[in-house]
């Protein structure tokens, strides 16, 4: 997705009430459990469907947020994967807690289809 398309999306989450500031650690742990969310759920039903979309759009979030706070790549996908390491072992276990934060990055994240 390029630059101008995630700013587009951005800018269609604030005009749905959503704030788009959030700190980088914040997008990396709501990329984290949508990844893993949809790695567990699968891709075949519309649940796993949604949430391979807020995987992605959390994902690119990351991506923008860690170039704007000039962090390497390499520190960028390494937070990424220690994440969903992280929430799929919550997610596994039913943390309450993981699934409420989960819900909570997925309203955060507009609709994509």
């Amino acid at each position: 997705m390029s630059s101008m398309a995630l700013l587009a999306v951005l800018s269609l989450s604030a005009q749905q009430g959503q704030s788009p500031v959030m700190t980088y650690d914040q997008t990396v742990r709501c990329a984290g459990l949508t990844q893993a969310a949809s790695e567990l759920e699968g891709g075949e039903s519309a649940e796993g469907r949604s949430l391979y979309d807020a995987a992605l759009y959390w994902s690119l979030t990351v991506i923008q947020v860690g170039q704007a706070s000039r962090r390497a790549p390499a520190q960028v996908d390494g937070d990424q994967t220690r994440a969903r390491v992280r929430a799929v072992r919550e997610l596994t276990a039913d943390d309450g807690a993981a699934r409420a934060e989960l819900q909570r990055c997925r309203a955060r994240a507009p609709s994509l289809g």
